[in-house]
């Protein structure tokens, strides 16, 4: 490999200056494709004003696709073929050059000046290897300044004299400091990540991966290109990303739009629910257990479909002069059937009538009649059957029949028998009655059980892909909420068992699966750490034998080991001369804490004048330092990091092994180098 030329040009015939011409000419044809969809005339091609809104917002959205962003490089690689892809025999068949970026670019006659990452052509940019090359002859990676292109770093796979080497440029993007929202890693992916990122829309995967692995730009590159490879199909039916809340999602939002993919909606597990019910109240930890547990999905089922009652009485339909019996034996047959189906609740409700006016028909046809799908419809609307139906099959809110559950002993103990313990009835049931759902003081597993028990009325819509990352931290109950929204749909499951800090984490990913309802899904472990320092993962991982024993620790592929101190300190003064040290380097900081120990810092930072930003907020070239509780702390990154005080992150959560890992969080959270400052004695753990 032939090192990285960042000679000015001052030839014509000079590489660089080429590849820059190439770059101009690139942005310059993508100026004129966004021209060309901000001209577009749309007036004469509409039928109607419903589709010139929905054509009107699909050119919006592709213009605002088209943007060029100046310090985003459009093109990171290029990749010479021997021969042209897809030619079925060497002979006569020229090799093609194509540039990698983030989108498609093409000239005025439509030919291709860059390559989207996601096409097949590309693949090999990620893949190819001396010892599998690919029909590549030659992969240059591109090196910015910005938006300016400064460098170039060619590789001969195809050349047996040339030896493998570690890409410097590479290495420079994966180092490189990290100042605002997450970027996409489309230039630095991996051929392991590339496998996963590529898998087909029809499969779920499941990926373990420890702190720096990768795993949330992997899932959110797997959306960008399943998007790019089944664009219909996703259209109509639509993606998800899920985090845990909402500081992530803030810190991630940019990286779709990046790659020019607009449409992917965001949310946390708690705003999918959110609709059920205002949540206003907490749990404590032994209750949220058990209402999150897959067994209370059980107790739901009972509740609702204890409403259903046999019929006792016939149902008598009055038609003119004609009085048409259906005998209560006859309408338990129906019930009973409809029972067996197990559909949903409310769709075997809806379906109830109809059955009892189909069974009047069939005595209409037996006595000579002729009737039709109209009379069916009206039999099935007469008051009679709407009576019965209402006694029989009476409709359930889902809101109201929680409520009882969790304020009705009785109610509780006869749906939960044999399911829950006595003393878990117990833990759960509120301890003053409510008067109305509005004003029950709901907690978030409680919205959770409510949406549980409105997917057993009606059925719950169902998108196409749903991306579920830190899915360690859900319970039972939370993953079949998740697996409701893809249930027609595939997913992409992101986490770290290590990671897990809620007392109903994850224990397996086979388990976590099953409750999502995608038992078949294939799990995928990454293990190559590209954000973490060498000295600094090793020192977290002094943890894993007693927060999840089994697991591989994270191996640093990069170069430069970091920096890595722990330091004595006797105040909060000396932790923020340590924010000082660190904020002279280029790049963001974070001072991590427990989260009862923040205000306190935050009033030392404040009389040290020194400014400061909360989780989710976007670092500035002035402002480069973030005050972070550790409760929040998880999926985030910054370049340098303070971790104030150990033993206090452990001790804020309610058991020690949640601290723990609670602990392997805040420590892994440092791209280029960590100080860890304390007081009282660290934990044992750490050695």
């Amino acid at each position: 490999m032939s090192s990285p030329s960042t000679t000015p040009p001052t030839r014509v015939d000079d590489p660089l200056a080429r590849e820059r011409s190439h770059l101009a000419e690139s942005r310059a044809a993508l100026r004129a494709m966004r021209e060309d969809a901000e001209s577009l005339d749309i007036s004469d091609v509409t039928a109607n004003w419903v589709n010139a809104q929905i054509l009107e917002r699909q050119i919006g959205e592709r213009i605002k696709a088209l943007a060029d962003l100046s310090h985003t490089p459009l093109f990171f690689g290029r990749l010479d073929y021997l021969h042209a892809p897809g030619a079925e025999t060497a002979e006569g068949a020229e090799g093609e050059r194509f540039y990698i970026g983030r989108r498609h670019v093409h000239d005025h006659d439509g030919d291709p000046m860059v390559i989207d990452w996601r096409a097949p052509v590309s693949q090999p940019f990620y893949r190819a290897s001396k010892k599998n090359p690919m029909d590549i002859g030659l992969r240059r990676r591109f090196g910015y300044t910005g938006g300016d292109l400064t460098a170039y770093e060619d590789e001969h796979l195809s050349d047996p004299a040339e030896a493998a080497a570690t890409s410097k440029l590479l290495q420079q993007e994966i180092e490189r400091p990290r100042v605002g929202p997450m970027r996409d890693i489309v230039a630095t992916i991996q051929p392991e990540q590339d496998e996963i990122v590529r898998a087909g829309l029809g499969g779920t995967v499941c990926v373990q991966g420890g702190p720096g692995t990768g795993k949330t730009a992997v899932g959110l590159h797997r959306v960008a290109y399943l998007l790019y490879a089944h664009r219909d199909r996703l259209a109509r039916t639509g993606t998800l990303v899920i985090g845990p809340n909402r500081s992530f999602l803030h810190y991630i939002e940019q990286v779709l739009p990046a790659l020019g993919e607009l449409a992917v909606q965001q949310a946390t597990v708690d705003d999918l629910v959110s609709g059920n019910a205002e949540v206003r109240g907490t749990d404590d930890a032994a209750a949220a257990v058990i209402k999150g547990d897959a067994r209370m999905a059980e107790v739901l089922r009972r509740a609702v479909y204890s409403h259903v009652t046999m019929p006792t009485e016939p149902v008598v339909v009055v038609r003119g002069s004609r009085r048409w019996r259906v005998p209560a034996y006859e309408l338990e047959v129906i019930v009973r059937e409809l029972l067996d189906r197990n559909i949903r609740y409310g769709a075997a409700r809806e379906a109830l009538p109809q059955r009892i006016a189909h069974a009047v028909l069939v005595q209409m046809e037996r006595s000579g009649e002729a009737p039709d799908d109209r009379v069916q419809d009206a039999v099935a609307r007469n008051a009679a059957v709407k009576a019965a139906v209402k006694q029989v099959w009476p409709p359930v809110d889902p809101a109201k029949l929680v409520l009882r559950l969790l304020t009705d002993a009785d109610f509780l103990a006869v749906h939960a028998d044999g399911v829950l313990t006595e003393d878990e009835q117990k833990k759960i049931l509120w301890p003053k009655p409510v008067r109305s759902v509005k004003s029950a003081k709901w907690a978030p597993a409680d919205a959770v059980l409510i949406d549980e028990a409105n997917d057993l009325v009606q059925r719950t819509h169902s998108l196409g892909h749903v991306v579920l990352d830190e899915a360690q931290d859900l319970s039972p109950m939370q993953y079949r909420a998740v697996g409701r929204r893809c249930t027609t749909g595939s997913a992409t499951v992101l986490g770290d068992l290590a990671q897990g800090t809620t007392p109903w984490a994850t224990r397996s990913w086979d388990e976590a699966l099953a409750h999502l309802g995608k038992p078949d899904g294939v799990i995928e472990e990454l293990t190559a750490g590209f954000r973490v320092p060498t000295d600094v993962i090793t020192y977290a991982s002094r943890l894993l034998p007693h927060i999840a024993p089994g697991l591989t620790p994270v191996a640093s592929v990069r170069e430069n080991p970091g920096f890595f101190d722990v330091r004595p300190v006797s105040d909060t003064t000396q932790v923020v001369a340590a924010c000082e040290e660190l904020l002279r380097n280029e790049g963001s900081t974070g001072l991590i804490a427990a989260d009862a120990r923040v205000p306190a810092l935050a009033e030392a930072l404040t009389a040290a004048g020194i400014g400061y930003l909360a989780p989710g907020e976007e670092t500035t070239r002035e402002t480069r330092l973030t005050l972070v509780p550790a409760s929040l702390a998880k999926g985030l990154e910054y370049d340098y990091v303070v971790l104030d005080e150990p033993q206090a992150v452990v001790d804020g959560e309610p058991d020690e092994r949640t601290g723990l890992r609670r602990l392997y969080v805040a420590l892994t959270r440092a791209v280029s180098g960590l100080i860890v400052t304390h007081a009282a004695a660290l934990p044992r753990e750490l050695g």
